[in-house]
């Protein structure tokens, strides 16, 4: 079942909180810091599979973690460790050996404290949606093991996913360049403060931790670094709604199947001949997948009263499908490789020596090598500062498929239209169904049509304008780049879930439209994937609504609801293999 689709950004979302449904606590997923998919964070954010590490990932965690204390031992300067963070970068916080009883006793009070401190970072209201942060958790869990958490952080972030202890976190107050607030929310239940949420009820943290029997952690070294200086908050919304996204795409291509049925339609643009003429591999893909999908239709009959060509919403609905495929692949991609990857500050790396490149010997270079000693096992690497915490490509790939989106939906609001013109449809859906002239309203509600489509399509596209690029300057002038990546998430998030809703009444359209046409001519065929659907979707909303009395169900919403909880594959799980994105990992 989808889960998470929320009708506005969190700031006007509604205050009740949304458990998941853990129906794969069973289920085991093994993070190695580079393969995680959209799928497995499906089932651990939404379905509450469990995680852990494989060996590999805990030794370069492990690995990384010595070298960052025999860093400071070595006298190197360590951004956000021995040094401050931001416009404190050149404070040096504490000189020599971290384990020290001096530098021990200082690193595990302060590090204590600023934990404690993230029950009140942020600002509200709330995530009411416990899929997001475990989404978060998930991804931050797996790229940090290319960091240096201490054994105990990266364990306790892996026992609260398990244990299913979902921290309460603030929705606002990052910038989209490093989610701290939400991070430090998580913090700050590890140790026991604020709140948190254990298998969807809520009480103190310290509570949770005890129902689960865990006991609160002492962090040390740089953990407040290792958990915090990550975009996690925001790709996990990406990869919520790529997943989103893509069941969306599929019922979209599966009711155009169904609408070109109803409307009697000319196939002619899908077909070979026409595609071999624009040969992107996308828009071709998806012509060749709708085909598959009305494979044995009449419209593959000749029929005397099927006009030469469709209007061009309904003609050109599978280019803007597939370009919105395409788009979503680049989404895809870019998320994918953003979970997979490390976009923490500094980066600690273990298997790079001066000799693997010439500008690692250089003396800028050298002044952040490890030589190597007791606290690394004897491994050597470097400690640098960077920039990865800046979210692109992904920020710009989610402003990207939230337009590709908007340029599909206006086609879809369009077709729903055309359904109620004779001109196009070359009958009345009343005179077929021999209903009385009376009933043309019922028929008008069954088809979907009305205000609402064109309320839904005007709010989407209202989402495509891009968020403007910021630069204030902050933290004394050092934090001068933001890139509201959060705004980005949730609005490209608001997008797929209006989009389910703009297709429920497209559905609508399609099966009222399948009735006339079966009306019609009882042997019609409509294909194997668009008869499956619209005999289940029957089921559920019946052709004609109740106009005795007061109605029991608002027929957009049981549509709406059918989509979200069944997904189009059900129905056609066939076509072409999907085209690969060119920065497909």
């Amino acid at each position: 079942m989808i889960g998470g689709f929320i009708a506005s950004m969190p700031a006007l979302a509604q205050s009740s909180y949304h458990p998941i449904r853990p129906s794969m606590v069973d289920k085991t997923i093994t993070l190695t810091g580079h393969d995680l998919t959209i799928e497995q964070l499906v089932d651990v954010a939404r379905n509450g599979a469990k995680v852990q590490l494989s060996p590999e990932a805990k030794q370069r965690q492990a690995d990384n973690y010595g070298l960052l204390l025999e860093a400071a031992a070595e006298g190197i300067a360590v951004y956000w460790f021995n040094r401050g963070a931001g416009d404190q970068r050149e404070t040096i916080m504490f000189s020599g050996d971290p384990m020290s009883p001096k530098n021990k006793a200082y690193l595990e009070k302060s590090q204590l404290q600023e934990f404690r401190m993230g029950a009140v970072w942020g600002y509200g209201p709330e995530v009411d949606e416990e899929e997001i942060v475990r989404a978060m958790m998930l991804v931050r869990a797996n790229a940090m093991t290319h960091n240096a958490p201490s054994p105990q952080l990266a364990q306790m972030l892996l026992d609260l996913l398990n244990q299913r202890i979902t921290p309460v976190v603030q929705s606002r107050g990052t910038l989209g360049e490093g989610d701290l607030a939400q991070l430090t929310n998580v913090g700050a239940t590890m140790v026991g403060a604020g709140d948190a949420y254990y298998q969807g009820a809520r009480m103190s943290a310290a509570e949770a931790l005890a129902k689960a029997n865990l006991k609160p952690i002492q962090p040390f070294a740089a953990d407040t670094n290792a958990l915090t200086s990550s975009d996690a908050y925001a790709t996990g919304i990406a990869a919520l709604t790529v997943d989103d996204a893509q069941r969306a795409l599929d019922w979209a291509d599966l009711i155009y199947a169904m609408d070109l049925n109803g409307m009697n339609s000319s196939i002619t643009p899908l077909s070979t001949l026409v595609q071999r003429e624009r040969p992107f591999k996308w828009l071709n893909w998806d012509a060749a997948r709708v085909r598959e999908m009305i494979k044995g239709s009449y419209l593959f009959a000749d029929d005397p009263h099927r006009i030469i060509q469709d209007p061009e919403s309904l003609r050109a609905s599978s280019i803007r499908q597939a370009s919105a495929w395409q788009d979503w692949g680049a989404l895809r991609d870019a998320v994918v490789l953003q979970m997979n990857s490390s976009d923490h500050n500094p980066a600690v790396r273990t298997d790079l020596s001066p000799e693997d490149s010439w500008e690692m010997s250089t003396p800028q270079m050298m002044k952040f090598y490890v030589k190597g000693g007791k606290y690394s096992n004897g491994k050597h690497g470097y400690i640098v500062s960077n920039a990865n915490w800046d979210p692109y490509p992904m920020a710009n790939k989610l402003e990207d498929f939230i337009i590709a989106l908007a340029n599909m939906d206006i086609a879809v609001s369009l077709r729903i239209d055309r359904f109620f013109n004779p001109f196009f449809t070359m009958t009345n859906p009343a005179q077929v169904l021999h209903m009385s002239p009376g009933n043309g309203f019922a028929i008008y509600m069954a088809g979907g049509g009305g205000f609402t489509p064109v309320d839904l399509e005007q709010e989407i596209q209202s989402l495509t304008n891009p968020v403007a690029p910021s630069g204030q300057a902050i933290v004394a002038t050092v934090e001068d780049l933001q890139a509201q990546t959060r705004v980005k998430a949730y609005r490209a998030r608001q997008a797929v879930s209006t989009t389910f809703d703009l297709l429920a009444h497209d559905l609508l359209t399609a099966t009222l439209w399948l009735d006339v046409r079966k009306s019609q001519d009882p042997s019609r065929n409509f294909g194997d994937g668009p008869t499956a659907a619209w005999a289940a979707f029957r089921k559920i909303v019946p052709l004609l609504p109740d106009m005795e009395g007061v109605p029991t169900q608002s027929r957009p919403m049981a549509a709406a609801a059918f989509l979200k909880s069944t997904p189009a594959s059900r129905f056609f799980a066939g076509g072409e293999t999907m085209p690969r994105s060119s920065e497909n990992p």
